[in-house]
């Protein structure tokens, strides 16, 4: 127990909290949402349905080893002769191995940057100087999912896919047991949103989390998740809903005039 507290504490002490202040970059674009689409979080051809296909590749420290993948940004660009004062929203589905521009948008979402009617023009600048800030995911009607992928096999190996991850959080840690159990078996990250274990607990599986919002962190519980024959490809709903916002630890950050 005490090993696990002390893990638990250095993955809080890892967050960030200021994930909401504004950062200035630049961002580049992708000709093809598929590119990230098949990234590095895993989504797949799942990702094309979220935040109406504005999909971006983050640098490194964006990324966090997969932890901000599904994370939501607001994005726009500086060129005021060419973009909009909203920008768009954004999320996070692969892996920016660029550290040139801290995104790299689908090209959908780097013409949502741009006034109306300018869109061609933006994409024919490639790379634009940008300002952005993480802000909450919203899923008003959709709790978090966890989708069975087809690597699994029962009864020795379960690797799931977290989707609909809502707030302005991250999943650091993850924990599954049987139904009624309190024997639980932790899991890790494969890669991106995808965690798996080879000790798969028989019968129907419940799930708890890590969730982290800057510095705090807490335990979200799933109480019935998978049945007893759960299936690969298969979406199960985990009956809960993250809402949770980061509170910031940082000095406060000036982002009045985007409002």
């Amino acid at each position: 127990m005490a090993l696990f507290l002390c893990v638990l504490f250095l993955l809080l002490s890892s967050a960030s909290a200021c994930d909401r202040c504004l950062h200035q970059s630049k961002a580049a674009y992708f000709s093809k949402a598929s590119a990230l689409s098949a990234g590095a979080c895993g989504y797949g051809s799942l990702a094309l349905g979220l935040s109406g296909g504005h999909l971006a590749a983050g640098v490194s420290s964006l990324y966090k080893d997969g932890a901000g993948c599904g994370a939501c940004f607001q994005i726009r660009c500086k060129n005021s002769t060419l973009c909009s004062s909203e920008g768009t929203r954004i999320t996070l589905t692969d892996l920016n191995h660029n550290n040139e521009t801290d995104f790299v948008l689908s090209s959908r979402a780097f013409m949502a940057m741009a006034n109306k009617g300018m869109g061609r023009d933006i994409l024919k600048l490639g790379i634009v100087d940008v300002e952005y800030k993480r802000i909450p995911c919203e899923y008003k009607n959709q709790n978090l999912a966890v989708r069975v992928e087809e690597s699994s096999q029962k009864p020795t190996y379960l690797a799931i896919k977290l989707m609909y991850q809502g707030g302005q959080t991250e999943v650091v840690a993850m924990d599954v047991a049987q139904v009624g159990s309190a024997n639980w078996n932790f899991m890790s990250r494969n890669h991106g949103a995808v965690w798996d274990t080879s000790r798969v607990p028989n019968g129907a599986l419940q799930f708890r989390f890590v969730v982290t919002s800057g510095f705090d962190g807490k335990w979200i519980w799933a109480k019935s998740v998978l049945p007893a024959e759960w299936k690969t490809g298969v979406i199960y709903d985990s009956g809960v809903q993250i809402t949770d916002i980061a509170k910031e630890g940082c000095s406060p950050c000036d982002d009045s005039h985007w409002r």
